[in-house]
């Protein structure tokens, strides 16, 4: 019951970035600039030394760093050849586009509430350790999931169903953990994997989109406030 309580806490906080990012929608080229220096802070300051972290246990630098270039070369195939996304001005919103980079966003919260089963599996204390660290991305989480829809030609509908789903899915993720266990070897590589997708769509989607006919100036502002912002927290979590 622990876990579960601890994994609410991560579905709460994803629920609350989600909604902030609805309540402010007349400001989203802001947001869309913070959430890109998020995104990017979250794989960088978060994923990236974890996956470091786990992966060097069991596999060599260069396994670690495949993996991640995996996940960026991978979501740039779906991206380019699958989801067929453009940057022409007429056709810029791609709700196919929209609906993976929020199911990704997904998938990486149902990882959150895994990491923190196992953590707890291991120890109260590390467990105690890692919800605090996924605390601290969580509420960014929900605005990314909520942007990414938005971004892409999704109803305000449509991008509140998909803040629902994200903010579920640390709850399961927790909750399966107490029929099975995942190696941190596995572990590791999923992460450098997120590493990669994260750092695509922060550069190749957000960043693009938020300095779109906006004022760059301010919204570089924000995107280096976004990744301040993650490394702040991360740091503050350790």
């Amino acid at each position: 019951m622990v876990i579960l309580a601890f994994a609410f806490a991560a579905s709460v906080a994803t629920f609350i970035g989600g909604l902030f990012a609805l309540r402010f929608r007349d400001k989203l080229h802001l947001i869309l600039g913070f959430s890109a220096g998020a995104v990017a802070g979250v794989a960088l300051f978060d994923l990236l030394p974890e996956a470091i972290s786990l992966g060097a246990r069991y596999h060599s630098a260069s396994t670690v760093a495949l993996f991640i270039a995996l996940g960026f070369f991978g979501y740039l195939i779906l991206d380019r050849l699958i989801l067929l996304h453009t940057h022409e001005e007429d056709d810029e919103a791609n709700a196919p586009r929209g609906f993976f980079g929020a199911l990704t966003l997904s998938t990486h919260s149902f990882l959150d509430g895994v990491a923190i089963g196992i953590g707890f599996q291991t120890s109260a204390a590390i467990g105690i350790v890692v919800t605090a660290a996924v605390l601290t991305h969580d509420f960014s989480d929900g605005i990314n999931t909520v942007n990414l829809v938005l971004r892409n030609g999704g109803s305000w509908k449509a991008s509140f169903r998909w803040l629902l789903a994200d903010a579920v899915a640390p709850l399961l993720g927790a909750t399966s953990t107490l029929f099975f266990r995942i190696s941190d070897a596995y572990i590791g590589l999923v992460l450098a994997l997120f590493v990669g997708t994260f750092l695509y769509l922060s550069a190749s989607d957000l960043i693009p989109e938020s300095h779109h006919r906006h004022p760059r100036a301010l919204t570089t502002v924000m995107t280096l406030l976004g990744a301040l912002t993650l490394y702040i927290v991360v740091h503050l979590a350790v």
